[in-house]
């Protein structure tokens, strides 16, 4: 699943593609998770300049000249692909077609990728964004494994599985750390990895691909390396689940419990 580091990515070059173009055409070809009848889509948003293209959370959101805007969540298996007059890509849940006939589609296998007509605004801060102050609030206020808090999408928006891990190995912390244990020292650690992990991935990504608008550059993990038995450091790679999803860590990350 894309993170925070790739939807960055995707969302400036995607907004370089297709800023200021008039949309002429937009397809629903799976219209159950959207939110609106695919019509009050189409009137919304055809004939619509596009201003920008900016990451939201997990979001991608489409913003156009009459305020309307159309968000894109990739969910597990979501791709985006271009095209040029017709759309020849498998499995489209959406396509968007430009005055110029350049496109963009939105696929996914599992027909779980979600367009969402206007969505909702959050108060949740984003992880770029979070301050110490709040992030030790909310660390404070559970027992659950610090990994569970990170990824909690209720609590900080953007970072999924990949990323929680390789922060949490930058600020040395075990991921079984009971949040409300962590002292307040440790928190500031945290908050500085939270934003110097994301923020250096997203100039590796560049590096690596700087055209990308799909899919995942991973190579340059420390420690999520599914394949890897060893750090670069040689650090033994310890592989267990936190809840539900896959975690990877070393034993120089510290236990609070």
């Amino acid at each position: 699943m894309p993170e925070l580091p790739d939807l960055q990515v995707f969302s400036k070059n995607l907004t370089k593609l297709f800023k200021d173009k008039k949309l002429e055409k937009v397809n629903v070809t799976v219209a159950t998770k959207l939110n609106v009848p695919v019509k009050e889509l189409e009137d919304a948003l055809e004939g619509q300049t596009l201003t920008h293209i900016n990451r939201v959370g997990k979001e991608l959101q489409f913003t156009f000249k009459n305020g309307h805007i159309l968000a894109l969540h990739l969910m597990l298996h979501g791709e985006l692909h271009l095209f040029e007059a017709k759309n020849e890509h498998r499995f489209s849940i959406i396509e968007l077609i430009f005055e110029d006939k350049k496109g963009l589609a939105l696929t996914d296998f599992q027909k779980a990728a979600t367009p969402t007509l206007d969505p909702e605004r959050s108060d949740v801060p984003d992880a770029l964004d979070v301050d110490e102050k709040y992030l030790e609030k909310k660390l404070s206020a559970t027992k659950s494994p610090v990994k569970t808090v990170l990824m909690d999408q209720k609590v900080l928006r953007g970072i999924g599985n990949a990323y929680a891990d390789e922060i949490l190995y930058d600020a040395k912390l075990s991921p079984f750390s009971a949040s409300n244990k962590i002292p307040a020292d440790k928190v500031k650690v945290l908050l500085h990895s939270i934003k110097s992990v994301l923020e250096d991935a997203e100039k590796q990504i560049i590096k690596h691909n700087p055209d990308i608008i799909s899919g995942e550059v991973r190579d340059f993990l420390l420690v999520h390396k599914p394949k890897h038995k060893e750090t670069a450091k040689g650090e033994t790679i310890h592989q267990k689940p936190v809840g539900s999803r896959k975690t990877y860590y070393t034993d120089s990350q510290e236990l609070f419990s």
